[in-house]
């Protein structure tokens, strides 16, 4: 396999106004990465070959290249942070980066080409510093442990950036130029977005390492009102396929799960109302992009359970009864249907109901069992399905039911590994216990940052074990950040996860981009009216007239104005939410 040693840092040679020169801090390497910021041309050179006058620089990775308005720019890791060894391998976690122009100059531009070019560079730095990057020089972080067992020896002899899951390749786009010339692969690498960690535990003595990853597909990305259900592929929003692994003596273990929206056409566009109402697409048919996915995920993760979260009534119904409707038009034996309405069952603090749903689907976990390869290498058990969980946004209620579940695996994991003995239980483990609640929690908090904007709602369950006040209390106002974020700051997030993924390109040639979108006239003048309406209802209180039905019929009047004002602002809700403006119409719909 062509890559890299673990913790290597590069150094980015800045030369003249015609090259970027990027070499290994390695004494051993001779080869060296030219691009020729002219032409854009990337060529390998040899160290003697750079300049001894050239600006140097330490960077940690690239990134890749991305194109816009000014022309071409080198994305660069500038900083990282080592999070652990993975089964024997460095694990680093991008953050800080940085965006270099190839053109020494933007002076070529007009007025609104440098604003739009300013707003392009602000949606990728707004996207590098979304948290959650990471990456390995010598370790596929893409694959699950039990892909990699499976694989041949052609497999295992190429490079990161050929052999990679390209569903979790989060610089995909960026290294689109790199991945036509196999001689360049060996300065690039994978980079995964979405949550890991490596932590050593000890019970009784025995030493294990034990680590989470959770791993955000780059299909149908997005946030959380924009992007819903499914696309023609069948890939599903907000999808993440969480890995539980465990080593021990040479032995390892692990446990997946995944995650993901509604999978057939659906929507939930925000409108400023605390929670918009889904909307079924009428004009699909929703069974091929339903089959596709279902499909798709039987072939990677065989016999699929869905565990459906969402409430049974109210607006969430209608979703519920139709996913449960097309398992069962599909008719699909490897697909088992389970509907546990979540706060109907856990209404009023009884979280310990949580039992009902592991206690129903116990007999199929121990069915599919986990991955368990031996010191030797000898695979001795293969996971033969995955429970795939959802609610409305597969964060908040998803990320407690997957803890419970990967808990009753690791259970039988450290049983079978030697590490636990017969009836002794991990919640027995106070320290282990404490180690394991916070680093789901902190997977939980990842995962709903990315998506929502804020960290995940009923965390106090995952950190302790029940559910608080105070709990309570900061759901609530993770739950206003969360509305403003989605009415007025996600249309820029999503705009900027497209960019960066290249579901939307610039062009230098064309001049016009749908950056100035001009707004209705309503976008302004509707909120002035009720502003100043309401503003005089309140004076008109504050300095009551000559009598008191005189004050009663200005507080009415204006008091009016401004209802009627913010009714007209609800209705046309859509007109004033941040809405994206790079992405497809058809993502959205």
């Amino acid at each position: 396999m062509v890559a890299f040693k673990p913790g290597l840092v590069f150094r980015i040679r800045r030369t003249t106004p015609e090259k970027f020169y990027i070499e290994a801090c390695d004494d051993g390497s001779v080869d060296v990465l030219a691009i020729d910021r002219v032409s854009t041309e990337m060529t390998l050179t040899v160290r003697q070959d750079v300049p001894a006058s050239a600006e140097t620089r330490p960077i940690c990775g690239l990134m890749g290249t991305i194109r816009l308005v000014a022309g071409m720019y080198l994305v660069v890791i500038t900083k990282k942070r080592k999070v652990g060894d993975l089964l024997g391998h460095a694990v680093w976690k991008a953050l800080d980066f940085d965006v270099i122009s190839y053109k020494k100059t933007i002076l070529h531009l007009t007025d609104n080409q440098m604003q739009d070019n300013k707003t392009f560079l602000s949606m990728i730095n707004s996207m590098l510093h979304a948290d959650g990057f990471y990456f390995a020089t010598d370790y596929d972080l893409t694959h699950t442990l039990q892909r990699l067992a499976n694989t041949s020896p052609e497999f295992q002899e190429m490079s990161l950036l050929e052999r990679a899951d390209q569903r979790f390749v989060w610089n995909g786009h960026l290294l689109r130029e790199f991945i036509a010339q196999p001689e360049l692969h060996m300065f690039v690498f994978p980079v995964v977005h979405g949550f890991i960690t490596v932590k050593s535990s000890c019970i009784s003595g025995k030493v294990f390492e034990w680590s989470v990853i959770s791993r955000r597909s780059c299909f149908r990305a997005g946030v959380r009102y924009y992007v819903r259900g499914i696309d023609s592929e069948g890939h599903a929003a907000n999808y993440v396929e969480t890995e539980q692994i465990v080593q021990y003596n040479g032995a390892k273990a692990s446990f997946v799960q995944t995650r993901g929206s509604i999978p057939f056409y659906w929507s939930q566009r925000p409108n400023l109302r605390y929670k918009p109402k889904p909307q079924i697409s009428k004009t699909v048919n929703h069974l091929d992009g339903f089959q596709r996915h279902f499909d798709s995920q039987i072939i990677l993760y065989g016999r699929q359970v869905t565990l459906n979260l969402i409430n049974q009534k109210g607006s969430e119904k209608p979703l519920e009864l139709a996913f449960d409707n097309m398992v069962t038009n599909l008719g699909n034996g490897l697909i088992k249907y389970i509907a546990f309405d979540f706060h109907k069952e856990c209404s009023h603090m009884r979280w310990h109901r949580l039992q009902i749903l592991l206690d129903m689907v116990a007999e199929m976990q121990d069915d599919f069992g986990y991955f368990l390869v031996d010191a030797d290498g000898k695979v001795l058990l293969n996971q033969e399905g995955t429970f795939r969980s959802n609610c409305m946004d597969c964060l908040d209620r998803t990320n407690v039911i997957q803890s419970l579940l990967a808990r009753r695996s690791l259970q039988s994991q450290l049983q079978r590994m030697g590490v636990l003995h017969i009836g002794q239980r991990i919640e027995e483990q106070t320290d282990f216990e404490k180690m394991y609640k916070n680093a789901w929690a902190d997977n939980a908090d990842a995962c709903a940052k990315q998506y929502a904007g804020t960290g995940a709602l009923k965390t106090d369950f995952t950190r302790t074990g029940k559910r608080t006040h105070w709990g309570l209390l900061m759901d609530g106002w993770n739950s206003m950040i969360r509305y403003y974020k989605n009415n007025f700051s996600d249309g820029f997030r999503q705009d900027s996860i497209d960019l960066f993924l290249g579901n939307y390109a610039v062009d230098e040639a064309d001049w016009t981009t749908p950056l100035r979108d001009p707004k209705d006239w309503k976008f302004l003048t509707l909120p002035i009216i009720m502003v100043v309406a309401f503003s005089m209802c309140i004076i008109c209180l504050l300095m009551a007239g000559d009598t008191w039905a005189e004050t009663l019929a200005y507080v009415l009047f204006w008091g009016t104005a401004s209802a009627v004002t913010g009714g007209l602002i609800l209705f046309y809700g859509r007109d004033f939410v941040d809405a994206p403006k790079l992405v497809q119409k058809e993502k959205l719909d």
